[in-house]
């Protein structure tokens, strides 16, 4: 699937940088009534990408919010490494992974 990133690597938000590159999907619409955001995982990506196409390896849900998280890489990553990748946001909701 092809992510359009919308914040890059380094992107301040709310005063804190993104670690990792995170987007959506054009098209496919999320809990939120917006299009499903995605974080997008690679060890060797350590550039802000504009677009990005990989495999959907996990869904974060939420149970204290409306949306949930697509994780899109090109590798294979456990639930526990995806859960330190994507903690700089995760860690403000009450999540849990579930591995595709």
């Amino acid at each position: 699937m092809k992510v359009k990133i919308d914040r890059p690597i380094g992107f301040i938000h709310h005063g804190a940088p993104y670690p990792i590159n995170y987007g959506y999907v054009e098209g496919v619409i999320g809990g939120d009534g917006e299009e499903q955001d995605c974080y997008v995982l690679g060890r060797d990506i350590v550039d802000p990408l504009a677009e990005f196409e990989g495999e959907l390896i996990a869904i974060i849900y939420r149970s204290d919010d409306v949306e949930t998280k697509w994780v899109v890489s090109n590798e294979h990553y456990t639930a526990d490494e995806i859960r330190v990748e994507v903690n700089f946001m995760e860690q403000y909701f009450d999540s849990r992974i579930e591995m595709i």
